[in-house]
């Protein structure tokens, strides 16, 4: 008896320890903060719940956390679980704490703001817990759970963890990027389906996938043991069905597990080795659908992978890539769509043939099943590809059989597919050597000009049967053309028309293109640009502007714009077609762009979206690295700013107005000039009667790019109390040295979900437009820290820049 009076204390604290193993209570008003790297462990230490880096930024004022709940004993501490609001993730910045009250979990920024709650109202808790199953748990005096991470799931579920009809699982954006994106995992009508959503609205589309539980789907189990089915209200449990989710030995005591709705749109099961001397990392146990690239065909949405970009499956994963002349629009990000490495364009190509400013490149091995915008039958594989070459509106044609399917950008749903004898794909692209009419060749003579050369030959003929016949007849006739009067041209020390081999225009057809002048669209730095038309009835729309500033002046305009655009070929620089320099008329004719000005679309009366603003930004930094690095005579363009960056119909942006460039020599690095540019992007250099560089145009884009980043324009009339922001310049930095870049892009939530690359851009742009230009880094430079292959460190301390001009 007194032996087991002795034992009851003993298995009291027994009782007591195995409790205090079974919960990691945390007590109420107890904190976690971004600064002191503290967690709330699972007793056993498998779990932990505290704040996590979202970006890779080292600067404390820019840097962003999450709060999430994560593997903590092995390496990479997968993420199982984040806070998220509206099913946008929760970020926080450097300062901010987790604190457990009565009233719940709450994530207050620095100044005590709320960011995100646990949304309890009117329950009283008690404590908070994480346990060793992954879950968090806030309980009341009666142990009872009033909330649960498990119940609120995001992308991943864990074994103990079920989902229950009202719940979701929504992929992540990328393998980095932690917000919510585009494929779901959810009930309706009692089964279990996987769709796409249409980003970054929550709209679903048609399903790629459903576990058949015949509409009696009650749960998603995934049970301790590993084990994952939809049980039914009947009581029976139905398993994922496919090739690739096989029954297997199943060992929590051995392994971690963890069904993850990967950002592929594949819903994956995965192990991982729970002992450290095993080989470590998430091995893939079984996964549906067992090819996505083939499963999901809808007529909406780019499908698996992004836009014109096709998916094949490699290694039991979904990978993305682009076809023959495309690349990833993020090089960091294969899922993110490509882009083509070209422009294709209605009425641009004057007067060319197709064959010679386009190539049809040859693929069997994926296809793009929907979009279609023709189909023609029957047609042969040759008459496909011709058709294709010829239609301006065609990105790719397929051939299948007797059958020619057109296609157009966007391309979407393309798959890979099994070699064909009978499937073709032709590919359109632009014949690098040509992106300006006549780059290596003699353009093809307009119909007044054909004349004018027959009518040449027509006198040409007699006059060497003259000069055969009579050679004092040949003298006259040459001292009389000897004699002739001639309209001036260009000097001969100058780029002359011929050296560019651009098309020479008379002023009678540009006066009739234009219909006499009439239709004004811009008005350049030396003339009045107008829209044109070069064949009646056609879609040859031409830009053509027409010099009117005091001859002197025109002149070295004019020589300037033929010299440095006529030497150009890039897909982000406007394409010059030709010219006229008849009497006292010097005309320029550009390839027309349909959406007018980036500060036509940038100033507007909407913004345009994050993303196109992305693509602008890029686009032309791509230009100005070819004009500064990668022409055979370096040019300065000396007026970049947004009314000279031109958008196509594809919202390609193409640098515009090289009337004010200067060119380098070969062996030049500066060059002096009087200043030129446009006040508000001009670099200080040109006041300091200095030599300039190209350095003059990084500044002019760093200013832009600001503008770019912010959608506004570099000086503002600010309202009393707002007069900080009048130049972006100088707010800009401050927003930075204060740790405030949000500020910037005000309610853009699509900019704040990419803070990571927002806060390195609005890096960048303080970089370009330090006050040193030799502290300015070069546009090859700036072009690999936009795309991400080159870290940006922190400008110096304090900012030298010089703010904008009035």
């Amino acid at each position: 008896m007194a032996s087991f009076t002795l034992l009851i204390p003993t298995l009291i604290s027994l009782q007591f320890y195995l409790l205090s193993l079974a919960f990691a209570n945390v007590n109420i008003d107890s904190t976690l903060s971004t600064a002191d790297n503290g967690v709330w462990r699972s007793p056993s230490a498998h779990f932990a719940f505290g704040f996590r880096p979202f970006n890779n930024d080292t600067d404390p004022k820019t840097k962003l956390f999450m709060v999430a709940i994560w593997y903590d004993m092995i390496p990479d501490k997968t993420v199982v679980w984040s806070a998220k609001t509206d099913n946008k993730l929760a970020t926080a910045p450097t300062g901010s704490q987790v604190r457990i009250t009565s009233a719940g979990l709450t994530l207050a920024g620095p100044k005590g703001d709320s960011i995100w709650t646990s949304n309890l109202e009117g329950i009283i808790v008690s404590v908070g817990s994480m346990l060793d199953t992954g879950n968090f748990v806030l309980l009341n005096q009666n142990s009872e759970k009033l909330w649960q991470s498990f119940e609120n799931p995001t992308d991943t579920l864990l074994p103990n963890q079920s989902l229950q009809p009202g719940g979701t699982l929504t992929s992540r954006l990328t393998d980095t990027n932690y917000s919510s994106g585009r494929f779901q995992l959810y009930f309706e009508d009692g089964n279990v389906l996987l769709s796409t959503l249409a980003w970054p609205s929550p709209l679903k589309y048609n399903s790629y996938y459903v576990l058949d539980a015949s509409g009696a789907a009650s749960t998603l189990v995934f049970n301790e043991s590993g084990d994952i089915y939809a049980k039914t209200t009947n009581g029976t449990t139905i398993q994922p069905q496919g090739s690739q989710w096989n029954s297997t030995d199943l060992d929590p005591e051995v392994n971690y597990y963890r069904a993850t709705l990967d950002f592929s749109g594949v819903f994956t099961q995965y192990y991982h080795p729970r002992n450290s001397t095993a080989q470590p990392g998430w091995k893939i146990m079984r996964y549906v659908p067992d090819n996505i690239c083939n499963e999901i065909f809808y007529q909406y949405g780019s499908g698996s992978c992004g836009y014109n970009s096709y998916c094949s499956m490699e290694k039991n994963r979904p990978t993305c890539k682009c076809p023959y002349g495309y690349s990833l629009l993020d090089p960091s990000n294969q899922f993110g769509g490509c882009q083509p490495n070209f422009t294709l364009a209605c009425g641009a190509d004057v007067q060319t043939p197709p064959e010679e400013l386009y190539e049809m490149h040859a693929a069997r091995d994926f296809n793009f099943p929907l979009g279609d915008y023709e189909r023609i039958q029957p047609y042969s594989r040759q008459d496909c590809r011709q058709f294709c070459l010829q239609d301006c509106m065609c990105a790719m044609a397929i051939s299948g059989g007797d059958t020619c399917w057109l296609k157009r950008f966007p391309l979407g749903n393309g798959r890979q597919q099994p070699i064909s004898d009978q499937h073709f794909v032709y590919i359109k692209t632009r014949v690098i050597r040509n992106f300006y009419p006549g780059a290596n060749m003699e353009l093809p003579l307009s119909p007044d000009s054909k004349k004018e050369y027959k009518a040449k030959l027509f006198l040409l003929g007699p006059l060497i049967g003259s000069l055969v016949l009579n050679s004092i007849l040949l003298a006259t006739v040459a001292l009389f053309f000897l004699m002739k009067p001639k309209v001036k041209r260009v000097p001969i020390t100058s780029s002359s028309p011929l050296e560019t081999n651009l098309h020479s225009f008379t002023y009678e057809t540009l006066e009739k293109a234009t219909w006499n002048f009439k239709e004004e669209i811009g008005r350049g730095s030396y003339g009045i640009v107008y829209k044109g038309q070069l064949e009646a009835g056609s879609c040859h729309l031409v830009a053509v502007k027409r010099l009117d500033r005091l001859a002197q002046e025109r002149e070295k305009e004019f020589r300037t714009e033929l010299s440095s655009i006529g030497r150009t070929c890039h897909k982000n620089l406007v394409r010059l077609i030709g010219f006229c320099d008849e009497g006292m008329n010097r005309i320029l004719v550009y390839e027309f762009m349909s959406n007018g000005t980036l500060a036509d679309i940038l100033f507007g009366q909407s913004n345009p979206k994050w993303n196109v603003r992305v693509g602008f930004a890029l686009g032309i930094a791509r230009g100005l690295v070819y004009l500064h690095e990668e022409c055979d005579t370096p040019i300065i363009h000396c007026d970049i700013k947004p009314q000279n960056i031109l958008i196509d119909e594809y919202l390609n942006p193409k640098i515009s107005d090289f009337g004010l460039a200067k060119l380098l020599l070969s062996d030049q690095s500066r060059t002096t000039t009087m200043i030129r540019g446009t006040r508000g992007y001009v670099a200080p250099e040109w006041f300091k009667n200095v030599a300039v560089t190209v350095k003059v145009d990084v500044y002019s884009f760093g200013v832009m790019l600001l503008e770019i980043i912010c959608s506004r324009r570099s000086v503002l009339m600010m309202e009393s109390g707002e007069e900080e922001k009048a130049l972006l310049t100088d707010w800009a930095c401050d927003c930075f040295m204060e740790g405030k870049i949000d500020v910037l892009v005000e309610n853009d939530e699509e900019a704040l979900s990419d803070y990571v690359r927002l806060q390195k851009w609005v890096k960048i742009a303080i970089w370009c437009i330090h006050e040193q230009p030799e502290m300015r880094p070069t546009m090859g430079m700036v072009m690999q820290m936009l795309e991400g292959f080159v870290e940006v460190p922190n400008p110096p301390s304090p900012f030298s820049y010089v703010p904008c001009l009035n």
